[in-house]
Order: C-alpha cells, then structure tokens, then sequence
C-alpha cells in the first residue's frame, strides 16, 4: 500500500517483544538520567567546600560518562529491536 499523504498516515507496530524490550530500555534509560542528576547535584554540593573539591570533579567527570551512556542505550535498543524484527 502506498500513502501519498503522509500527515494522515501511522504507523503502529506492537507486538509483545517489542513493547517488553521498549519497556525495559525506557527503565534503563531513566535511570541513568537519575544517575547523571544526583552525580551533578551531589557534585555542586560538594563544590561549597574546599575540602571535597576533589570529590566534587569526580561527581562531575562520571555524570559526563553517564551522558555519554544515554545515547549508547538508545542504539542498543535500536540493534536489539532490529534484530527481534528480522527473526
């Protein structure tokens, strides 16, 4: 079927594999987010004291490893449910 409009057209794919590797992908990808937001909160605290300086900058350099995760999370969905759907 060819659809010449595509504002009118929706594509809908569900099938219980997918929806169970969306799902688990989804939780992953929040909780990284979690992850990187208490790496760059608890590393902001610790920049008001001199003394955990040093601890602060190693909150920060993982919360910019943990950005790094986020998209890496996404193309491993993508490989996995690429994979499910040609099988």
């Amino acid at each position: 079927m060819k659809v010449n409009n595509k504002s009118n057209y929706i594509d809908i794919q569900i099938g219980h594999h997918e929806i169970i590797i969306n799902e688990r992908y989804e939780f992953f990808y929040n909780l990284n987010d979690v992850f990187i937001a208490l790496c760059f909160l608890v590393g902001s605290v610790l920049f008001l004291w001199d003394s955990f300086e040093t601890y602060a900058i190693w909150m920060f350099i993982v919360g910019s490893g943990l950005f790094l995760i986020r998209p890496m999370i996404k193309f491993i969905k993508r490989f996995h449910l690429k994979k499910v759907h040609n099988n």
